[in-house]
């Protein structure tokens, strides 16, 4: 397959998996046209024998894919890199939303899509893995019985149990532990992404986060929904740096 790549002045590349030849066409004409470089990839193993050395900062993914259905591509391109992840689809069904959303995806866009949005949300998406934290990321955030590390996105428990957050994960729950006993309105939590009253990409994440952290997630003890303000980290946070635990 021709390596369809735009040189674009230092632009971040952004790989593109999408089979209709004409989709990816304006998707790429619309990311150059905003400095960024474009790698198109008609197939999910297209993307994935291509994903080392294409090393992209994000992967914008159909979800009607030839060989293989786009949630595995997400899932199996979450695997191998850290790179945002965003779904274009003409997919509708709030299940299918929700299923992208909780297995990684940063964002879930419809098609037919307005070109300016699409630009907007590759930018929002880029600038919430760009901000710095307000916390050195050498440092651990202790509350409970976790170790949350902030430079490789793992939550520990005592109990030695682990688990490696997906972005989305670790940029929220880097923005509570940074503001614990606060409550935080939605804005907030989802950072320079425009937030519509309709949007339930938070809590989604937020549903996800809690079945990691609360042994009851029907009477969660550190994310409190605090109804028609926002959500509340209701926890004591230290920080330690990120050598070996304390005995």
């Amino acid at each position: 397959m021709k390596d369809s790549v735009k040189d674009n002045d230092g632009g971040k590349l952004i790989a593109i998996v999408e089979d209709d030849p004409d989709v990816a066409r304006i998707i790429e004409q619309v990311l150059a046209d905003f400095g960024f470089r474009t790698a198109w990839c008609r197939s999910g193993g297209d993307l994935l024998r291509r994903l080392r050395n294409l090393s992209p900062v994000l992967c914008i993914i159909d979800l009607g894919l030839p060989d293989m259905d786009g949630i595995e591509a997400m899932q199996r391109v979450r695997a191998q890199t850290t790179c945002g992840i965003m779904i274009l689809t003409g997919r509708a069904h709030v299940s299918d939303r929700v299923m992208g959303l909780e297995l990684g995806a940063d964002d879930y866009m419809l098609k037919p899509f307005e070109p300016r949005e699409l630009v907007a949300r590759v930018r929002s998406i880029l600038r919430r893995r760009e901000t710095v934290s307000d916390t050195p990321p050498s440092q651990i955030a202790c509350f409970g019985n976790w170790r949350f590390n902030l430079g490789n996105n793992t939550l520990s428990g005592q109990d030695g149990e682990e688990h490696v957050l997906s972005n989305a994960e670790a940029e929220l729950l880097r923005v509570f532990v940074n503001h614990p006993n606060r409550i935080l309105q939605r804005e907030k939590l989802m950072g320079t992404r425009d937030v519509s009253p309709s949007d339930r990409a938070i809590d989604v994440r937020i549903s996800r986060l809690r079945r990691k952290l609360e042994p009851h997630t029907d009477s969660p003890s550190f994310i409190k929904t605090v109804y028609g303000a926002g959500y509340l980290f209701l926890a004591a946070v230290s920080w330690a740096d990120s050598g070996p635990a304390d005995a």
